[in-house]
């Protein structure tokens, strides 16, 4: 199998689409003589910031010499992303071999696997076999449901930023969807939770109640911000002084609070993590797509932010980090998202819009796009694809000005292939 027909397989029409559940993941683990036994894990849910606190979880314990895996989702540029050892992707060889080794398990199996599921699957068995010590695994929708709760108590259950999205699934209040996060909670496991409205923490200290876990809720009252600047932010907690990270925004503080309390909950439990651990995996941290910088002339950020609390922390980006700055804001959306929710905030800011049609079939088209935008009464260029979006974004920026890449993160990918192309053609 080669790795075009493993990545075939994987994306065939084959597997379902999104459907709740864990008897199909489970029944094929079984068959594969259940590697996720053989691993421990933090568990990381949450509407936002889920892969910016896995990341800098997965960053501290390599640095404390853990052989740490690392299981997100989407992916920016390719598939391999997906799964990671000690911070290196999985290779062609070992996708091709495990997929080969999955595939006649999985077809035996009536109620067919989806395609999260089947991921996930290969996922357990690719770590297994590289004997991680932990594996940092990000839940891909929800939580109870999630393929990806098949797993044994973890050592930590993360519960990230809580917002309105997936409704149709999860439901319609910040406390259904909660509950539905809440479901990572099992017996006995430590619990971090970023801080919420009092209603939705509750959701959380019923759950650890109900089955016997620890509660800790991250403390963002002590993070003093030292300095900031596109290069990365330094701050101050109650129990370290100078820590760096190269993510940019006040919400990656609070993503970090939630970390260093995680960090400090697996101490307890007997794992080996130094003040220079953390300081290190926060330093060294590399997460794509984040409000990240791909050029300086023009300056030239990319950020996959799409729901409403992405925006908000999107919008005081623009209004920490580019202060009186011309914004070409470069563009692209889904069509089946709520776009609504995307623009109105950022619109006084933008000089103008540049729009393109995302590489997916469900891209809302960029002269639709272009037709929304016109509302704002700023100047709208639509392109159709995005290479031609960012070389038209940068031309209108002129080498002065600022491109502010952000919309879809399905685009994400093309955006920095597109800026690194045309920057190394310059």
């Amino acid at each position: 199998m080669t790795v075009q027909e493993a990545l075939t397989y994987i994306h065939s029409y084959f597997w379902k689409g999104s459907i709740p559940g864990l008897s199909r993941t489970q029944a094929l683990l079984k068959l594969l003589g259940n590697p996720e036994k053989k691993l421990r894990f933090i568990h990381v849910a949450g509407t936002n910031g889920k892969g910016s606190t896995a990341a800098m979880l997965a960053s501290i314990l390599r640095c404390a010499g853990y052989q740490t895996g690392l299981y997100t989702s989407p992916y920016i540029n390719r598939f391999h992303e997906r799964m990671q050892v000690d911070g290196v992707e999985i290779s062609d060889e070992d996708l091709c071999e495990i997929t080969a080794y999955v595939q006649p398990f999985a077809e035996t199996i009536a109620d067919h696997p989806t395609e999260f599921e089947l991921v996930s699957c290969i996922a357990f068995e690719y770590f297994a076999r590289k004997g991680c010590d932990i594996v940092v695994l990000e839940v891909g929708m929800g939580g109870e449901l999630d393929s990806t709760n098949v797993i044994d108590p973890p050592e930590a259950a993360v519960i990230t930023n809580i917002g309105l999205d997936h409704t149709e699934e999860l439901g319609d209040t910040l406390e259904k969807i909660a509950a539905a996060k809440a479901g990572i909670i099992k017996p006995g496991c430590q619990t971090v939770i970023y801080r919420a409205a009092p209603s939705v923490e509750a959701v959380f200290e019923a759950r650890c109640k109900s089955v016997g876990a620890t509660l800790y809720k991250a403390d963002f009252d002590s993070i003093q911000l030292r300095s900031h600047g596109l290069e990365g932010q330094a701050f101050d907690t109650a129990a370290y002084q100078g820590l760096e990270l190269p993510l940019l925004g006040a919400h990656q503080l609070h993503n970090a609070a939630v970390v260093i309390q995680t960090v400090e909950a697996l101490k307890e439990k007997g794992w080996h993590i130094t003040e220079q651990h953390i300081r290190n995996g926060l330093k060294t941290v590399r997460w794509p797509g984040r409000f990240e910088v791909l050029g300086h002339k023009p300056l030239f950020l990319v950020d996959g932010g799409h729901n409403p609390q992405c925006i908000e922390a999107l919008t005081a980006n623009i209004r920490d980090y580019l202060a009186g700055r011309s914004l070409t804001v470069l563009t692209g959306v889904m069509a089946d998202k709520d776009y609504n929710c995307m623009y109105p905030s950022v619109a006084p800011y933008a000089a103008r819009f540049v729009t393109v049609t995302p590489d997916n079939p469900r891209a809302l088209s960029a002269g639709e796009l272009k037709t929304y935008l016109s509302q704002f009464g700023k100047p709208v260029t639509a392109c159709e694809t995005v290479k031609e979006g960012v070389a038209e974004a940068i031309r209108q920026a002129g080498p002065d000005g600022v491109v502010l890449a952000y919309g879809s993160l399905y685009m994400v990918g093309d955006i920095r292939a597109s800026a690194a192309q045309l920057e190394g053609e310059a």
